[in-house]
């Protein structure tokens, strides 16, 4: 059979784009390298949607109209390579969800570093306006599975590099890039520039009614700027200098932010994400929001109390130089693919649970690439400890206090504790919230 669509990989995005397909009545095929986990493969299953597993059959793949590919499947990969030389059209899952957005808008943000706090705080302030929101991408479903099980006027999305690598029309009405800084240079043949042109893919069918929010302060993004031209009206973030008319500025402890010259001043003492790095991500979503028009008071009031997503990335605290993080939400391969992406300093990673048939390859390049050592926290860590033992030292413990006390020994001064499971929290916990705080009370007893 000849499929409009095929999908590579039965991820978040991968399963979110097959149930689209479905919907707007495409003829669909999901084929996945490794085994579906479990909760996809009853989501397809239930949605009659035919899939395969542990194989790519490649005549049936060669054979379709077009191909969408899971963000976490790299260019190198030999079957990406003969759907490129066989001219199928292959594009990202955003790409694909795009055609069906309808006359909605798209607040779009990638970057480096920020991102997910950027964008938690962009929904923050449309759902206090009272706007018709969700948030997709990295947070939340996929952009796919949004449109398709519950559409709305705005989507506030967050996305890698990765995601935008394969786009040829996606355009948001308001782009943002936090920052750029050298990141999966693995993925763009070690070349900077590479990644760069990768972010900035963001802005590249934008038009000159379209915004785009940059950070004044970083190179990597300014020298783009200066090299490149691009078509959308540009605003700018500082907290070296004041921005005169389209942007922010941080000056004298007070942050300004001027939107066709209309200033909206608050303290930064009133703001409740604290640190120089929440500046510039509250710089970020306050200009998108002004740009948006969402009442001033409204912006104001998110920026006292909004307060970052629990068991989501979530800073913990600094214990003699060591950051700790709480992501137990992250309770499959790629919600940990996404929190290992981000992160920017060694990792000692603490994963485990209930295992539901992951295929560690997954997360195995990150791993290789920004994890010191991996502690392992259930029942049985069979699975964990025979895949990565060769890879990282790996601890296997049977307890919170024993996996938090165990990973802070790993760690020196300028390192990273994360927990971020990647599996069912049930053989320990009540849930992941439960084991989320169970983590925040043994950090803190530290």
């Amino acid at each position: 059979m000849k499929y409009d669509l095929i999908i590579l990989g039965s991820g978040e995005s991968g399963t979110g784009a097959a149930l689209l397909a479905k919907q707007v009545g495409l003829s669909v095929f999901v084929s996945d390298k490794s085994m579906i986990p479990d909760r996809y493969k009853k989501e397809l299953q239930n949605a009659a949607i035919p899939f395969e597993e542990g194989m790519h059959t490649e005549a049936l793949i060669l054979g379709a109209k077009e191909v969408v590919k899971s963000p976490g499947i790299p260019e190198k990969v030999e079957m990406v390579q003969k759907i490129r030389k066989a001219n199928i059209s292959l594009m990202s899952e955003i790409e694909f969800a795009f055609r069906y957005k309808g006359n909605s808008k798209i607040v779009c943000v990638t970057g480096s570093n920020g991102k997910t706090t950027t964008t938690s705080l962009i929904f923050d302030m449309f759902k206090k306006d009272g706007q018709d929101v969700s948030v997709v991408g990295n947070i939340g479903f996929s952009f796919a599975r949004q449109l398709a099980v519950q559409p709305t006027a705005w989507y506030i999305m967050e996305i890698s590099s990765f995601q935008l690598d394969d786009i040829f029309t996606f355009r948001p009405e308001i782009a943002i890039i936090t920052n750029i800084t050298p990141d999966h240079l693995d993925r763009y043949n070690y070349d900077f520039n590479q990644y760069v042109n990768a972010k900035f893919n963001i802005s590249k069918f934008q038009t000159s009614s379209d915004i785009l929010i940059l950070c004044k302060d970083d190179e990597a993004s300014m020298n783009y700027i200066n090299q490149y031209s691009t078509n959308p009206s540009k605003f700018y973030f500082s907290m070296k200098e004041e921005i005169q008319d389209k942007g922010a500025f941080v000056s004298n402890n007070e942050m300004v932010i001027r939107v066709n010259g209309e200033p909206f001043t608050i303290s930064i003492n009133e703001l409740s994400l604290k640190g120089k790095h929440n500046q510039y991500n509250s710089m970020a979503a306050g200009i998108s929001a002004r740009v948006a028009e969402l009442r001033s008071e409204t912006i104001r009031e998110s920026l006292k109390t909004f307060t970052a997503i629990e068991h989501r990335m979530e800073f913990v605290a600094s214990i003699r130089g060591v950051e700790f993080i709480n992501d137990s939400k992250a309770t499959n391969l790629n919600s940990v693919w996404y929190a290992l992406e981000s992160m920017t300093k060694p990792t000692v990673l603490i994963l485990g649970g209930v295992d539901k048939g992951n295929d560690y390859k997954e997360i195995m390049e990150l791993v290789q690439k920004k994890v010191k050592s991996i502690v392992c926290l259930g029942v049985d860590n069979t699975a964990i400890v025979n895949f990565f033992k060769d890879i990282v030292p790996v601890s296997e413990t049977k307890s919170m206090e024993d996996a938090v006390k165990t990973a802070y020994q790993f760690a020196i001064p300028g390192d990273c504790v994360m927990l971020s499971p990647a599996c069912a929290s049930f053989d320990l916990f009540k849930n992941y919230e439960d084991r989320g705080d169970h983590f925040k009370r043994e950090v803190l007893a530290l």
